[in-house]
């Protein structure tokens, strides 16, 4: 991979947790269950990203054979991401949802260890440590003053397992699909599983004020399209090793966000989360600069 595609990855990478971390205040904003606003969130984005993709499926005989699978498995992983997300705020606090859901760097380790045969070396280890524990004080003061656990705390647990799946799956799928054609069949994948989610949970799909909509068109555009591609872009020229762990800078960019959009002021320990956090992904992604291995480039 050369140095500017590097910098390329890392650029959309941060671009990325920017779009993404604004996904809770879209979900707030609006009136209607969160896997609805979900569900709107990728159904939307097909349409807008179909001029670009129809070009790419007309060229590229990919699409037509069975690697499609990564990316729609890779939807079907995002879809079990935000249903649960979403639901689980209804069973449990914003705090602990968040702090669970974001153990998806572990998952990806994990997998990456265990399924890809990869081996990651102790700085690495430590990296994600730091990581972790930086997001368990910027969201989990909630969870370690007021500890419990319930149906809603086991939602978002396997929220974080269900993100994590999804990056897996899109760092075999990039290795066979440009970036738009990828995000294309997941929000596919995506949108089928919150459709037959929502009709699950018996959440209504029509009957929104006009405001509402509009939240749903500008989730898909910023959290969708900005957010997903951009993040699928990096996941094409970065492990997801590396990618997962820097995400857990998107509950940083929330709690800068929340100031002046919710009026959510932060506390103390939350900034320290923030410093431990940013420590661990530097030391994560200095690892992956050292050992230098070789990821796909589409």
């Amino acid at each position: 991979m050369t140095q500017n595609k590097s910098l390329l990855a890392y650029a959309a990478l941060g671009a990325g947790v920017l779009a993404l971390s604004l996904s809770a205040m879209f979900i707030r904003w609006a009136d209607a269950p969160g896997p609805v606003t979900a569900f709107y969130r990728v159904f939307f984005s097909l349409f807008l990203l179909l001029p670009f993709f129809l070009p790419r499926a007309k060229q590229n005989p990919l699409t037509l054979t069975r690697a499609m699978w990564f990316p729609l498995f890779a939807g079907f992983f995002s879809a079990g991401d935000l249903a649960l997300w979403t639901t689980s705020l209804a069973y449990t606090t914003a705090s602990n949802a968040t702090l669970l859901g974001n153990t998806a760097p572990l998952w990806v380790a994990l997998g990456t260890w265990l399924i890809f045969k990869r081996k990651l070396n102790s700085v690495f280890w430590r990296g994600l440590g730091f990581t972790l524990a930086g997001a368990l004080l910027i969201m989990g003061t909630d969870f370690l003053l007021h500890p419990r656990f319930g149906i809603g705390d086991l939602m978002a647990t396997f929220t974080g397992v269900f993100f994590g799946g999804y990056y897996l799956f899109t760092e075999k799928s990039r290795a066979r699909f440009d970036t738009i054609s990828h995000i294309w069949f997941v929000g596919v994948g995506a949108s089928a599983g919150l459709f037959v989610a929502n009709l699950a949970m018996k959440h209504p799909l029509s009957g929104f004020d006009a405001r509402t909509w509009f939240i749903f068109l500008a989730s898909a555009i910023v959290s969708q399209l900005i957010g997903y591609m951009a993040l699928a872009y990096a996941l094409g020229h970065l492990p997801a090793s590396v990618v997962a762990p820097t995400m857990v800078l998107q509950p940083v960019a929330t709690t800068i966000f929340a100031v002046p959009l919710l009026g959510e002021i932060p506390t103390i320990w939350q900034g320290v989360g923030g410093v431990i956090a940013l420590t661990g992904v530097y030391i994560i992604n200095r690892s992956y600069q050292r050992t230098s291995p070789k990821t796909p480039g589409v």
